[in-house]
């Protein structure tokens, strides 16, 4: 993975996003990410955390201001430049995003295959590695549906995780995940933040990152009246 060194590589300068487009208070978002970073924001809806991911990422209309990714507007690119700045972003989510029709080891490899270059071959040596450092046997090939809770949430890691992407916007799958996914969770944040990469992790319980709470960079609170930076003690 190139490192990103230009500047902040996620920016929301006085972001107003659409009530109606996204359910977020429309009220100015600003903070920087820098490479390297590791961000806490608590949200304790999981849908608002959902939607400002999609803030982040470039998905949502801004009645005013700037979202900004490696020193470019979302709000300037066509689908050539979008399609390629969104494959370098790695996403956990809570919103429904396995597509039933698909085995899951497709749904893994599929937003590489779209936004990138690289062979099939290289994918599936990747996809094999991640998934059995998050505990799996190998990939699973079954539809999700077929997948147990558990298993559900380690191929969600997989898929965030592949490709080295340059952002991390991870909806916490350690609230309510195996024990056993904690440390290859973390291990997984710190190799991407070691390669540059910037990390925004949404959880609802702060007592799910005490244990990482040394590489922290900040924390931040999704609240009724915005984003709202919340001092480490």
């Amino acid at each position: 993975m190139e490192t990103y060194s230009a500047g902040p590589l996620l920016e929301l300068n006085k972001a107003v996003p659409s009530f109606e487009d996204s359910g977020l208070p429309p009220v100015p978002f600003s903070m920087k990410l820098m490479p390297g970073e590791c961000m806490i924001v608590e949200a304790r809806d999981p849908s608002r955390a959902t939607m400002f991911a999609d803030l982040c990422s470039g998905m949502v209309e801004l009645e005013s201001g700037q979202v900004s990714f490696m020193g470019l507007d979302w709000a300037n690119l066509q689908d050539r430049e979008l399609n390629a700045l969104r494959g370098r972003i790695g996403r956990i989510t809570r919103r429904a995003s396995w597509a039933e029709f698909m085995p899951t080891h497709l749904g893994i490899i599929l937003q590489q295959l779209h936004h990138t270059t690289r062979t099939l071959d290289d994918l599936v040596a990747e996809a094999v590695r991640r998934s059995e450092s998050f505990g799996l046997p190998g990939v699973p090939t079954i539809s999700p549906s077929l997948l147990s809770d558990t298993d559900l949430t380690r191929v969600s890691c997989v898929r965030a995780f592949m490709g080295q992407p340059h952002l991390l916007l991870l909806e916490d799958p350690l609230e309510g995940g195996p024990p056993e996914l904690y440390n290859s969770f973390l291990s997984s944040v710190t190799e991407a933040r070691d390669r540059g990469a910037g990390v925004i992790w949404l959880v609802r319980s702060n007592a799910v990152w005490q244990s990482y709470r040394q590489g922290i960079t900040s924390t931040w609170r999704l609240a009724d009246d915005g984003l709202v930076a919340v001092r480490m003690a």
